[in-house]
């Protein structure tokens, strides 16, 4: 069986170049191929989460937390019911992540531990204009096959 690796491209708001104080890269409910290779969670549980061991490509390794952010199942006036990996803005900044790269989260079968990885979008020579601020088109997570 080959590694299970899952794309999305970065936000500025994942990347942490808006200065908003956003808890983590999101994981919609919907994924539930991504969400398969990652720790089961408890929704019985309030906000409850995993350490997750992931190695760069340069081999060091780096703990992120994915967390089951669930105040609306618990609380009477909860509104979050959503999947994060936080804890990574630092791994971002020095891998040099901008809005607009691509994050990559994989796993083998029988390793402890995730490969992650940043991809920069190939540049292609765009002409000059004076038509406003470039605007970067949003995709969910993306299977890699």
């Amino acid at each position: 069986m080959t590694k299970a690796a899952f794309r999305k491209t970065l936000s500025a708001n994942d990347v942490g170049s808006t200065g908003g104080h956003q808890a983590g890269v999101l994981i919609p409910k919907g994924e539930k191929e991504l969400l398969a290779i990652l720790p089961p969670l408890d929704p019985s549980i309030k906000n409850p989460s995993a350490w997750l061991t992931c190695v760069g490509e340069d081999g060091v390794p780096h703990k992120f937390r994915f967390v089951y952010y669930n105040n609306r199942l618990h609380d009477e006036n909860g509104t979050r019911n959503e999947y994060r990996i936080t804890y990574m803005t630092a791994w971002f900044r020095d891998a040099g992540a901008k809005a607009g790269d691509v994050f990559e989260i994989g796993i083998a079968p029988g390793q402890s531990h995730y490969g992650i990885r940043v991809i920069r979008p190939e540049t292609e020579a765009q002409p000059e204009t004076n038509e406003g601020p470039v605007r970067i088109k949003l995709r969910g997570w993306s299977r890699v096959h």
